[in-house]
């Protein structure tokens, strides 16, 4: 499937107003340097579609932000339009480029940008940035970096995780343990914290979810391993890329880790958390906020722990410009991306959400303090905020990364070796790259 020719061809088409249903409110690549600059003069009202994924949750974050932003900019009206998960939103997204009738601003899932990015999407964000000012310093650098794609910056973090290690306190601190940092310290922490009864496991000392490669795409990178090598071929043929699956299937074989994979598995893992049969469960930042709630013991969170190096990846999602919108809707739009991910809102946003804050300097204001006062958890992350990496960058990896979930499948439900099948993955992923050449 050549998604990523496919997807240009459909930019093209619409962008040179040859898809039947253009919408004249769009011109797009029609836009002058003249209209821009008309655009950011011009405070007449306008109304613009923010298309987004946000839970019903989190939609009292996504008023009171809008209603914040009307106070500051009260000729621009932001109508939030729910358009599903990730997934459906993508879909949608493609169907609005074809038929030229575009949101100003939408989410848009961190995997999938650079395919978006690539087929020309997204409006490029340098321009807006250097006009304005904008400073990226004071974001972390793999947040950052999650949302740009060939040396442009297509977006910013908003719904913004990374996986951590969600343990329960109450129980290393009766049993004397501290979750590891490092690989090496895994083994005797597994001793410590597995319980068999005549031969089965009735507490795994912790749990990697198996349903998706987001979790332990890290784990390769951590023990010295490459997804993709630098000339974009798959690395799973090079032995660090293969240590990973080596210790998950020892681990697994052992009793003392837990793996889910398919339908239900996360409600599983969670509810085997909150039961006590794990002491320790790899899972989003996002989801600290509900094992906190949902507890009776007390929760704490610890950063993934590293080997070679030391990192975690970009979860959630970010905010984009819609590329297809006239010059009006990109102003007003812009305006609003700014506004939703800037210093002064991050902390109440991140409150609200359950997310991430992304920006360094909310750490010392007095909403930072009290945030972290409310939620200690979270200063496990921001002890490694350098370190929460972007996911592998290439418009190929939602369909390459399908090949090695499956054989992490096939390890957890059928007991097969995954370091041969690995091995053997390697030219049908690299196939599938050529395809986006």
């Amino acid at each position: 499937m050549k998604h990523k020719k496919w997807l240009s061809l459909t930019v093209m088409a619409a962008l040179f107003g040859s898809v039947i249903g253009c919408s004249n409110s769009n011109t797009g690549a029609s836009d002058k340097i003249e209209d821009a600059k008309a655009a950011a003069e011009d405070n007449s009202p306008i109304t613009i579609q923010y298309w987004h994924s946000h839970s019903d949750e989190q939609m009292a974050g996504v008023n009171y932000m809008i209603s914040e932003f009307n106070k500051k900019y009260p000729n621009i009206t932001v109508e939030p339009v729910f358009q599903g998960g990730y997934t459906d939103l993508h879909k949608k997204l493609q169907a609005a480029v074809a038929a030229n009738d575009v949101p100003a601003v939408t989410n848009v899932e961190v995997s999938a940008l650079p395919n978006f990015a690539d087929g020309g999407v997204f409006a490029d964000l340098g321009p807006y940035i250097k006009r304005d000012s904008v400073d990226l310093n004071d974001f972390s650098k793999g947040m950052l970096q999650a949302y740009a794609f060939k040396d442009k910056q297509y977006g910013f973090p908003l719904i913004v995780s990374t996986s951590v290690m969600v343990y329960n306190k109450t129980m290393f601190d009766q049993l004397g343990v501290k979750p590891p940092q490092t690989w090496s310290e895994i083994e005797e922490f597994n001793k410590k914290l597995t319980v068999k009864e005549n031969g089965k496991t009735t507490r795994y000392a912790f749990s990697v979810p198996g349903w998706d490669t987001w979790y332990y795409d890290p784990w390769i990178s951590n023990g010295g391993g490459t997804i993709l090598t630098k000339d974009n071929k798959s690395g799973f043929d090079q032995p660090d890329s293969l240590r990973w699956a080596q210790n998950f299937q020892k681990w697994i074989k052992d009793g003392s880790m837990q793996m889910g994979y398919g339908k239900g598995a996360s409600d599983v893992m969670r509810q085997m958390f909150l039961e006590g049969k794990v002491g320790m469960v790899q899972h989003s930042s996002a989801i600290i906020k509900t094992y906190v709630q949902n507890a009776k013991f007390e929760v704490g969170v610890s950063f993934i722990p590293g080997d070679k190096e030391r990192k975690s990846h970009i979860g959630g999602a970010g905010i984009v410009l819609m590329n297809g919108a006239n010059a009006k809707q990109k102003e007003a739009g812009w305006k609003f991306l700014k506004f939703m991910v800037s210093a002064e809102n991050n902390v109440k946003w991140a409150d609200f959400t359950g997310y991430l804050p992304t920006h360094k300097s909310v750490v010392n204001t007095d909403e930072g303090k009290k945030y972290f006062e409310k939620w200690p958890q979270y200063k496990a992350v921001f002890e490694n905020f350098d370190n929460v990496a972007p996911r592998i960058q290439h418009p190929a990896y939602p369909e390459f990364s399908e090949k090695y979930k499956e054989i992490v499948g096939k390890m957890v439900l059928n007991n097969e070796d995954p370091v041969p099948l690995l091995k053997d993955s390697v030219k049908g992923i690299n196939e599938i790259i050529a395809d986006y050449k």
